[in-house]
Parts: C-alpha cells; structure tokens; sequence
C-alpha cells in the first residue's frame, strides 16, 4: 500500500485563502519588511516565493535589497527603522548573510514583537520554557501542522530528528517536546544513526543529503517529514529517498510540494499575528 501524500501545496494555499479573508476587513494590510543582501541565486528564488504568496494571502512586502558588500552598521540601522515604522509588521532577514556580516546581531536587532521568523532569543527563549512566544519559527510550526493532519495526537510518538540546525531541529525537538513526544536529535556525528530511525514513528529529515533515508531507515507505518531541497541529476529531491520508502511508510511529505510551501504560509501567518497583536487585536 502506497503511503499517504501530506500535500504541503494544498495545505498552504488553504492558510493563504484564510489570512486573506481576514486580512480583507482590516483598516490597512499587513505588511513584511525584507532584507536581503546580495544575489545568491536560491534566497532570490526564496524572497520571490515570498512575495508571490503574501500577494495571495492580502499582505503587503517590502523589499530592501541591498548589495553583498552592505556594512554591518547600514544593516542595523535599517532594522532600527523597520522596528520603528507603525506600518511595518514583520521583519525578515533572508538568511545566508555574506560571510563578513554577524547574523546573530543583525538578527537579535529584530523587536521580537516584529520576528515573524522566530529567530530572536526572546522567542527561542519562551519556547524553550514552554510559554507561548510571540511568534514561532515557520518551518517547525509548518510541520507540526502537517503533522497533526496525520496523527492528531502526538503525545507518546517516538519522534527522530535527521539535523540539529537553529532554524528547524531545535525549535522543532522543543515544539515536540512540549507536545508530549519522545524525541531524539540526531546530527553528523550520531553513530548508528540507523537504529535510530527504524524505531522512529516520526522522522524528519533535515540534513541536506540527497536521498539519504532509504526503506530499511524506518519502521513499517513510519510517518517521514522531508525538509531537505537538494538537486541530483538535475531534478529536485529531498533527504528522503521517496520512491523507495513510499510502499513502507504510512504517509511522506513530497519534495517539491511540502515543507516549502508550508514554511512560507506560517511566514505569513506570522505577519498576520504580528499585525493583529500590534494593533491589540489578540
């Protein structure tokens, strides 16, 4: 039996239709502010994916592209202005930086009531207590919500994580945790990765290696999460081998069509909140 497509497409465009229909009744839209420095070919590919979609959900971007030499102290006084602009939102910091930027500042510049990546230490920090943050990083929060399509109950589910990055693996292991699941973060240097997975009932792979998670990874009716885009032989795939593990698992997010998406509307999402929290709606 062939197992269950999460289509991440379907579920995205649903959030979309949603934020739109509420967004149409405000006074003013919302409006994401993005940083982008330099031309890196992927995060152009990204911004544009962003824009395009928060101009189906009835959210305004604004877009500051700036050069690959752009100074540390431009960057800072550019999020000092967004931080202070009523009319933005939302802030985003497309991420990789040029190498001679410090990431960790530019992105803890961010009012953390305008981190609608949920990248700031004050989010990351009430998440990690288990208090609500102002708003939680979009790809984790994608997942769960794919997630919960699939097995709405998660407390109790053996839960394996392929990547222990900032940005999915550890706001995701702490969004399990609080959910209830036992979760093992596995990362480059985990030995025996293998017997790991197959006892998995829940894996997400989040390395970056193309096709990596083969069927004798996981265990019958496995649910498998795919976060990874890698490009092999010139066509797109994730970190799971799809047709191979596709008669084995219960149900997998395809690549392209799920996380990707997902990570974006949550984005979106995010925007909406931060709208609806600055203006003493929530």
């Amino acid at each position: 039996m062939t197992a269950e497509i999460i289509d991440g497409k379907k579920i995205a465009n649903e959030i979309l239709a949603d934020i739109k229909e509420q967004t149409a009744s405000l006074q003013n839209a919302p409006k994401l502010a993005i940083v982008l420095v330099g031309n890196d070919d992927a995060s152009l590919i990204y911004v544009r994916n962003k824009q395009k979609a928060a101009a189906q959900a009835g959210i305004l971007t604004e877009l500051h592209h700036l050069e690959d030499t752009t100074s540390q102290k431009t960057i800072l006084e550019l999020i000092d202005k967004c931080n202070q602009d009523d009319l933005v939102n939302g802030i985003i910091v497309q991420l990789p930086l040029p190498k001679h930027l410090n990431t960790n500042e530019i992105i803890n510049r961010i009012s953390p009531q305008k981190d609608v990546d949920g990248f700031h230490p004050y989010n990351t920090g009430l998440l990690q207590n288990n208090e609500e943050p102002y708003f939680i990083a979009a790809t984790p929060l994608g997942i769960m919500t794919m997630l919960k399509t699939v097995t709405p109950s998660l407390s109790g589910k053996n839960v394996v994580l392929i990547g222990a990055s900032l940005i999915v693996g550890r706001p995701l292991a702490t969004l399990l945790l609080n959910q209830e699941c036992t979760v093992t973060v596995t990362h480059i240097h985990t030995q025996n990765i293998k017997e790991l997975t197959a006892n998995a009932d829940i894996l997400v792979a989040a390395c970056g290696v193309a096709n990596m998670v083969k069927k004798d990874w996981i265990k019958d009716k496995a649910v498998l999460i795919d976060v990874g885009i890698n490009r092999e032989n010139g066509k797109l795939c994730g970190d799971i081998d799809f047709e191979d593990v596709k008669e084995k698992a219960l149900a997998i997010t395809p690549v392209p069509g799920g996380v990707g998406p997902m990570t974006v509307a949550m984005l979106l999402q995010n925007t909406y909140r931060a709208y609806l929290l600055q203006h003493g709606m929530l």
